[in-house]
């Protein structure tokens, strides 16, 4: 923690020894990026907000209101329930979406985002159809036989083409 600055000491002159000691102590040694040229991110002012979202690996949608997260949550809910195993979980799914949802549209400080709860039953039946047509191209690709015998290593025909040449 810094010491408070005395009346008597200029704030050019306090900073410039709070600088110098904390090179004497070695705080600006082996820091990220040292020796490196400072990188030219042009005209872009956002830069550093990019570079943060990167570094935490979050997506830009971060940084969107909650109103307008739901709404993108809302619109990609059949894909992200497409792979739930059970019903009772699209359901759980579902259920803390909506209240999620309500939770949104109760606060007082809410943008005027057009908002809707997520019907159950509508999500619960596009995700057996999908199910159902994963199930029906699981079963087509497996009565289907491979075109070729996959080749075992050390086979005659793995070893086939050693010796063309």
């Amino acid at each position: 923690m810094t010491e408070r600055k005395r009346p008597d000491v200029s704030f050019e002159t306090w900073i410039e020894r709070q600088i110098r000691v904390a090179q004497e102590r070695g705080d600006f040694d082996n820091l990220p990026g040292a020796g490196k040229p400072i990188p030219d991110h042009g005209n872009d002012e956002m830069w550093w907000i990019k570079n943060y979202l990167k570094r935490e690996g979050l997506p830009g949608e971060a940084l969107l209101p909650p109103e307008l997260q739901l709404r993108k949550e809302i619109e990609r809910l059949p894909e992200s329930v497409r792979t739930v195993p059970t019903e009772r979980d699209v359901r759980q799914i579902v259920a803390d979406l909506n209240r999620r949802v309500a939770a949104c549209m109760l606060s007082p400080q809410r943008l005027p985002v057009p908002l809707h709860k997520v019907d159950v039953d509508d999500v619960l039946e596009t995700w057996r159809i999908e199910r159902q047509r994963r199930r029906t191209q699981a079963k087509e690709a497996l009565a289907t036989p491979p075109s070729q015998p996959p080749t075992q290593k050390g086979s005659k025909a793995a070893r086939a083409w050693f010796w063309r040449r």
